[in-house]
């Protein structure tokens, strides 16, 4: 199955934004693409630098965006993937993906579960915690583990959506540095962000498809200088090869996902077999004392 990863940066306004994620998409699916991946709040800046009750009026959208992402996948015969600012009602808002099908028709949603609150990434002030849990998106092509950003620090995410049954884990992805960082610790926040989700795809035997965005944007509020997103969206194998990557611009990336290829691991590398779930009851502590 030929997958495409559409890493873009913002162009400053909604609209140009979303006429050239468009015509990346179309072009994706010219190439034969039958799953199409955007990066986290794909439509607009990332604009949890900051703070600000203004913000909250691109969630006003929501279901004026459902209908056009609709017409989208439906045009170009592709699943996709999205990431949404919901507006679910006055004072609560969701950072949500919605899996389109070919058809057009919504398969299913994902509301982000892990919500960061540090600098520059302040997203406990717009975002309430997901409440659909991690349950797989079922479409045409699949069932889709989808799970957002900040999720990708947690192997508790990605193992439930696997025994849950999901083929694949999909993380959109909104995830940068400042440029002040030295260029030491930029190679070492690089590197834990990919080896953390190839880790995913090794320890539950899928591939993983982490969509970043790509390039500055300022801090409007003037309290930092801004994120560079550093892009570097990859595919990788059920044994954590990465089998495509992006580099630090804007990018189409492709790659094949063989889904026999998932067996043939998980029958190699039995983990699932091994768990011994009836001694993980402190999981579900915050901490062992």
């Amino acid at each position: 199955m030929r997958v495409a990863l559409i890493q873009k940066k913002y162009y400053e306004t909604k609209v140009l934004t979303v006429i050239k994620t468009v015509q990346d998409i179309e072009e994706a699916s010219r190439e034969g693409a039958e799953l199409v991946v955007l990066q986290e709040l794909h439509q607009s800046e990332y604009f949890c630098q900051s703070e600000d009750t203004k913000y909250f009026a691109y969630a006003s959208s929501w279901h004026e965006d459902i209908v056009f992402w609709s017409k989208v996948a439906k045009e170009n015969g592709v699943v996709l993937v999205t990431s949404l600012f919901e507006e679910r009602t006055a004072g609560l808002y969701h950072n949500t993906a919605v899996v389109f099908d070919k058809d057009g028709s919504v398969a299913g949603k994902y509301r982000k579960m892990h919500i960061p609150d540090d600098p520059a990434f302040y997203e406990k002030f717009y975002f309430t915690p997901g409440d659909l849990g991690f349950e797989p998106v079922d479409t045409s092509i699949g069932r889709l583990g989808v799970l957002i950003c900040w999720d990708q620090w947690y192997p508790e995410a990605s193992r439930l959506m696997t025994l849950k049954g999901a083929e694949m884990l999909i993380y959109p992805t909104a995830i940068g540095w400042f440029d002040e960082d030295t260029k030491e610790e930029k190679a070492r926040q690089l590197d834990a962000w990919i080896t953390i989700q190839r880790s995913h795809a090794i320890a539950n035997g899928v591939p993983v498809l982490s969509c970043n965005r790509v390039g500055f944007e300022r801090d409007t509020s003037g309290v930092l200088d801004g994120i560079r997103f550093w892009g570097n969206s990859f595919v990788c194998d059920p044994q954590g090869q990465i089998v495509a990557q992006a580099e630090e611009s804007e990018e189409i990336l492709y790659a094949n996902i063989d889904k026999k290829r998932t067996k043939e691991v998980r029958d190699i590398w039995p983990f699932l077999r091994d768990r011994r779930i009836e001694d993980y009851g402190n999981l579900l502590k915050r901490y062992c004392d």
